[in-house]
């Protein structure tokens, strides 16, 4: 009887999972492909976001808000991703589209983008974890500060002034880069 039971929650707790991976894989997925810029780097960050709640790591019934969790997740496993990388080149697949494509801008702008995503992607794998992430959810997955504010439990004024901050902090970093690049 004990073990009946035990098969039940079991099958519970498996197709609550999947009705959760159903319903925001994708949104995961598009959250870590921003910021890693590599569909393979995504998959991987997504499969670890959703590891971590099939093995329990997680209660999702403690989760008021699990798109909010689950994209702040992916923000955090890609940024993960990116500091484990280090200085290891990668070429993202939309270099390679851009380099096969004869319509796209020449080989030397496009080489400069991707050498700009590619310092970009490495800041902030440098940046304080709570300052990339907020940076991640405000530049790069497109959300204001109020629902950062809401996601990160902390003030809207916080988010602003982590946001100004960084920025700065960015942008004196790319002024350095540009003069080491030309």
């Amino acid at each position: 009887m004990a073990a009946a039971i035990e098969n039940l929650m079991v099958a519970q707790a498996f197709t609550q999972l999947e009705e959760l991976f159903r319903a925001h894989q994708a949104c995961v997925l598009k959250a870590a492909y921003r910021v890693t810029g590599s569909i393979a780097d995504a998959e991987d960050v997504s499969q670890s976001v959703f590891l971590r709640l099939a093995r329990g790591h997680v209660d999702p019934d403690h989760i008021s808000n699990m798109e909010s969790y689950l994209r702040r997740s992916a923000v955090n496993a890609a940024l993960d991703l990116i500091r484990s990388r280090g200085n290891r080149e990668f070429l993202p697949v939309e270099a390679i589209d851009a380099q096969q494509s004869s319509s796209r801008p020449s080989p030397e702008r496009t080489l400069s983008s991707l050498e700009l995503r590619d310092w970009l992607r490495q800041e902030l794998g440098n940046l304080n974890p709570r300052a990339a992430e907020m940076f991640a959810l405000r530049y790069i997955e497109g959300l204001d500060n109020p629902e950062i504010a809401r996601m990160m439990a902390t003030s809207q004024a916080v988010v602003a002034v982590t946001l100004h901050r960084t920025r700065a902090r960015l942008k004196k970093g790319l002024r350095r880069f540009r003069k080491g690049a030309s």
